[in-house]
């Protein structure tokens, strides 16, 4: 009498992409406790995948992560990912038990929104895997609840967000990008970083409906990658800056290398530099590592498309 091997538990594997900010602009906080921003979001070829796997009705929510830092990553209720389950099981009415299993390839606190790809990388997965087919906009509608970044990794590509930056139009662009990017292994507390906006700026801060990005949007529309460094922006690199004040001694070894561009990208502490080419993307990186200058070193192109079944 043959032994048949249990068939394995059905699964689906979702990969999603980091992000930078390549312009950000940041108002004085709002009565609702926010900043308004005007961001334009590029999603980056780091990715995170998620896995999500059948498991008993009842049995409940479990969370496994694999990848550099994989250590610094909660594995409760305080991970997004965890938090999206949760999410879309109440939306759609069913029970939230699922294995899931992280593979990551962003790095964590960092600035580049890993914590948001596997959000959005979950809904995309747990969609699939229970065969609700949600409309995409529905996931985007959900993805807004779990955090501000976390539609863009639904979306992915380059688009312009507004609002909390969870408003998104997708930008033209032409051509790829080669970036270069620093990390740290101390996070930077993106609440600490709009704290300390708040002080420097204090009730100056400009409006955000001034922000004029006309220059960036035809650099991208165009691909070039000189215009487009030069128009880099980030309100918040002298937040950042104030509070890790090592970080300007890596941006300054960027430029010195003929970065085309430099900024802290998002809420830091990583710092991204524009590179003319893949070549000269590893040579910054290499300098960086050389002047020990940072913890670990990434280079990666953009843009990336978004969240996608594997």
């Amino acid at each position: 009498m043959s032994h048949l091997a249990a068939a394995p538990a059905p699964s689906v594997r979702v990969r999603a992409p980091g992000k930078i900010n390549l312009t950000l602009r940041v108002g004085p906080v709002a009565e609702d406790g926010y900043h308004p921003l005007v961001t334009v979001f590029q999603a980056v070829a780091l990715h995170e995948e998620v896995t999500a796997t059948e498991v008993p009705e009842g049995a409940g929510i479990s969370l496994t992560v694999e990848g550099p830092q994989a250590e610094r990553v909660p594995l409760d209720s305080t991970n997004l990912a965890w938090q999206a389950v949760e999410a879309i099981a109440r939306h759609v009415g069913l029970d939230p038990s699922v294995a899931l299993h992280i593979a990551k390839g962003v790095p964590v606190a960092g600035g580049m929104a890993g914590g948001s790809a596997d959000a959005a990388a979950t809904l995309l997965a747990c969609d699939t895997l229970w065969g609700t087919a949600l409309p995409r906009e529905e996931l985007a509608g959900l993805a807004a609840t779990l955090g501000s970044d976390v539609p863009f990794a639904l979306l992915g590509h380059t688009a312009v967000g507004t609002g909390r930056g969870h408003l998104l139009t997708p930008a033209m662009t032409r051509g790829e990008f080669h970036w270069a990017f620093a990390t740290r292994d101390e996070g930077l507390s993106t609440p600490e970083v709009y704290r300390r906006f708040d002080e420097l700026t204090g009730p100056t801060a400009p409006s955000v409906g001034d922000a004029d990005d006309n220059g960036l949007m035809q650099a991208l529309r165009a691909g070039d990658a000189r215009a487009l460094g030069a128009a880099l922006q980030n309100d918040l690199e002298a937040a950042a800056l104030d509070l890790r004040p090592e970080l300007a001694r890596t941006l300054e070894i960027a430029q010195d290398g003929g970065a085309l561009g430099t900024m802290v990208s998002g809420s830091g502490p990583t710092v991204a530099a524009l590179a003319r080419s893949r070549q000269h993307a590893l040579a910054l990186a290499a300098t960086w590592t050389a002047e020990d200058a940072a913890d670990a070193v990434w280079c990666t192109t953009g843009p990336a498309s978004g969240a996608r079944v594997l």
